[in-house]
């Protein structure tokens, strides 16, 4: 059986979509998951998935890797997607899919910046900007993990930042540095200003997660639930056609952070990330234990977390160069000084 895209959408597309929701996945991953199978569909031909299975997922895996030469993390979600599109919505779950080739993943030890390319960036950003890398730094967050952020998670007595539903669905509670309590309590000050207006101009209603609006009538508008980052303008709820302000766009931080780290010249090939990987290592070099810092990243795997690790065991203080004992000392440069 060959039909179109727009005659399956209703149903599979749909079915597709309900599953995701039900279990309460975020909007990326209902996007993701929609779009790699639209892909699927179409590298067969728009046949329906019904009518494929194993083979046929192992033929466009392979073709992810072998012709369009896809980094393994993206071939791994369009795997998802598909192993989810069987299991839950066909009722088929897929077999064994180890005959597909594929893509190789590199091993990458992660980007650290040191404490004063940190300081050199943070002072070339500003207002909203500087909070949200700041706190990638200073609580080690995850970028969404940040912009994500409402008004009751923040715990000013206790110091502490509140983590909820995170990669894997977990929560967790992390520092939050003396230091930017004041800077926070200023910013949010503003934000009541931008909640206020919008309250009066109809809107104000923020997204509540799993179908908490329903039990809570009035809480999508009470200041408590607002995003402590709001977007600059309205915007259309993609699933409920609500209009309403959301919280700043990932892709709004990273272009702002890439020209700091060009002004700061900042040489390496530095991401939001990298904030947080430096919150680990330099955390670890103040002499904190290495199980801390995983329950601060929000680490399933301790090995994730050594991963960091890898970064402090290289350099001049941990392997010592032959170099050092044929010029010891200022040898060396007095060597050079006397060739120029």
């Amino acid at each position: 059986m060959i039909v179109t895209l727009d005659c399956m959408k209703p149903r599979l597309l749909d079915q597709l979509r309900d599953a995701i929701r039900v279990r309460n996945y975020s909007i990326r991953t209902e996007q993701a998951y929609s779009m790699w199978t639209k892909r699927f569909i179409r590298f067969h031909q728009l046949k329906h998935p019904v009518e494929m299975g194993d083979l046929e997922v192992v033929a466009f895996l392979t073709h992810l890797a072998v012709n369009r030469n896809v980094a393994a993390n993206t071939q791994n979600q369009a795997l998802n997607a598909l192993v989810f599109l069987y299991k839950r919505v066909i009722g088929k779950p897929l077999g064994d899919l180890s005959k597909s080739v594929r893509a190789k993943k590199p091993k990458k030890l992660p980007v650290v910046l040191t404490r004063d390319e940190v300081r050199r960036v943070l002072f070339t950003l500003q207002g909203s900007q500087r909070l949200i890398v700041t706190l990638l730094y200073g609580s080690g967050l995850r970028l969404m993990e940040a912009l994500q952020l409402r008004v009751k998670e923040f715990d000013f007595n206790y110091q502490c930042l509140h983590i909820h539903d995170a990669k894997g669905h977990k929560d967790r509670i992390v520092t939050f540095p003396a230091s930017l309590h004041r800077p926070f309590s200023a910013h949010q000050d503003q934000v009541k200003v931008i909640h206020a207006s919008d309250l009066a101009a109809g809107y104000g209603e923020v997204y509540l997660p799993n179908a908490l609006n329903r039990k809570y009538r009035s809480a999508g508008i009470s200041w408590q639930w607002q995003t402590v980052f709001p977007g600059n303008r309205i915007s259309v709820d993609p699933r409920s056609g609500k209009e309403r302000r959301y919280h700043l766009l990932p892709s709004t931080i990273q272009k702002a952070l890439k020209k700091a780290l060009s002004k700061a010249e900042v040489s390496k090939p530095a991401s939001s990330h990298s904030f947080r990987h430096s919150f680990a290592t330099h955390a670890l070099e103040n002499g904190m234990d290495i199980r801390t810092v995983q329950q601060q990243l929000g680490h399933s795997s301790l090995e994730t977390t050594e991963i960091v690790t890898h970064v402090l065991k290289r350099g001049g203080q941990a392997v010592r160069s032959p170099l050092e004992d044929i010029f010891p000392g200022a040898l060396l440069q007095s060597l050079y000084d006397d060739t120029h």
